[in-house]
């Protein structure tokens, strides 16, 4: 571990253009989220096409073939966020049912364990299981924060924590702190969404 982290200066300060901007893309499209910015999707679609080439060369086949479907994500996001509400009116927040979210819940470890298990028989993939929850945990969480489902927080607090992990084992230290801060932002977004959920609830007519 004193190995690792003796070398995280040195690469961070090796890191390449491409990551850099990658990370400042992906730090501004979250900001934006946790204001309910439309904007947002238009750094996310920017990051996505970067670290799409990122993620392939590092080895993580997963995490880079998400990016193609945040791509998609970003643009149904614009569109719901613009006029998904009753009447085509802005999109409220709203929340899901434990039931719900435990059918989530077991389809993502199913889903995880599967492709998981194909990569490592069919792939060099890098830790393959991991890489294969985030992904599909992942896929889960951006669609919920399409459609302003106020517990995406929470799936996103567990999802970044794994992928700190993976980030840096395939040394993407620099990307690995994004997701550091994301986790002190999520807690941010998580209370401004449920704030404005609550307000909603008071505004509902009887």
């Amino acid at each position: 571990m004193d190995s690792v982290l003796d070398r995280i200066p040195e690469t961070i300060a090796a890191a390449s253009p491409w990551e850099v901007a990658a990370v400042l893309l992906a730090l501004a499209y979250l900001v934006l989220v946790i204001r309910q910015n439309i904007w947002c999707w238009a750094g996310a679609i920017a990051s996505t096409l970067i670290y799409l080439f990122l993620m392939y060369r590092a080895g993580l086949y997963m995490e880079s073939a998400l990016q193609a479907f945040y791509i998609a994500i970003a643009v149904y996001g614009w569109q719901q966020w613009r006029s998904g509400g009753p009447d085509h009116s802005r999109l409220p927040v709203s929340v899901w049912t434990p039931v719900k979210h435990f059918v989530t819940a077991a389809a993502i470890l199913l889903l995880s364990v599967a492709s998981g298990f194909l990569l490592d028989r069919y792939t060099s993939a890098a830790l393959p299981y991991l890489d294969s929850f985030t992904t599909w945990a992942a896929i889960i969480a951006t669609w919920m924060v399409a459609r302003k489902i106020l517990e995406n927080w929470i799936y996103w607090f567990v999802i970044d924590s794994v992928s700190m992990y993976l980030y840096i084992s395939r040394e993407l230290y620099l990307t690995a702190g994004l997701f550091a801060v994301y986790l002190v932002l999520i807690v941010f977004g998580y209370q401004a969404w449920r704030k404005d959920w609550s307000n909603g609830l008071k505004e509902a007519p009887a």
